[in-house]
């Protein structure tokens, strides 16, 4: 087995299997925007509830996206694309994926100053009346762009492997 196609496996499944666990996530969120509903009208209104609301749909989002790129549900436009053989498919996705893997390098890059901003300094917190601190969610989202450019990484090799007429393996 070539370096190409474990690497493929490993990035797959890490990514398949956060996935399905963050998929679950919708869940969370719909418990907490309905005890947000619940606590507004019958007690007093709970601060956390909107915040927290964020935090859980950044890390649904966050988490979710290398799962979903992995399974071929993002957004593409299909007028031209459709009809085109695998190998010009792969050859056309080889060039997107690099300005995607670019994107989310520069994000990374952001992302980790950003969280080791929020270490520095005791501890940075958000300026609402709830006040919790922002690292824990700074880290999720670098985790999530870090399986995002995995995941992204292994998109490429797959199409490489295309281009050469070899199969992909299905992690799944």
């Amino acid at each position: 087995m070539s370096v190409l196609h474990r690497f493929i496996r490993v990035v797959d499944r890490i990514n398949y299997r956060v996935g399905r666990v963050t998929m679950y996530g919708i869940f969370v969120m719909m418990a907490i925007l309905l005890w947000s509903s619940i606590s507004k009208t019958f007690f007093n209104p709970s601060l956390w509830t909107l915040e927290m609301a964020q935090f859980a749909m950044v890390a649904y989002y966050m988490l979710g996206g290398p799962y979903s790129i992995q399974m071929g549900s993002n957004v593409r436009m299909d007028l031209l694309y459709g009809g085109w053989s695998p190998r010009r498919k792969a050859a056309v996705d080889i060039v997107t994926v690099m300005f995607l893997i670019f994107y989310l390098g520069v994000l990374l890059w952001g992302g980790i100053d950003s969280t080791m901003y929020s270490f520095q300094y005791g501890g940075e917190r958000s300026p609402t009346a709830w006040r919790p601190y922002l690292w824990p969610i700074k880290v999720i989202m670098c985790t999530g762009i870090v399986l995002m450019l995995l995941q992204a990484l292994s998109e490429l090799a797959k199409d490489i492997l295309r281009l050469r007429g070899e199969e992909i393996p299905h992690v799944i």
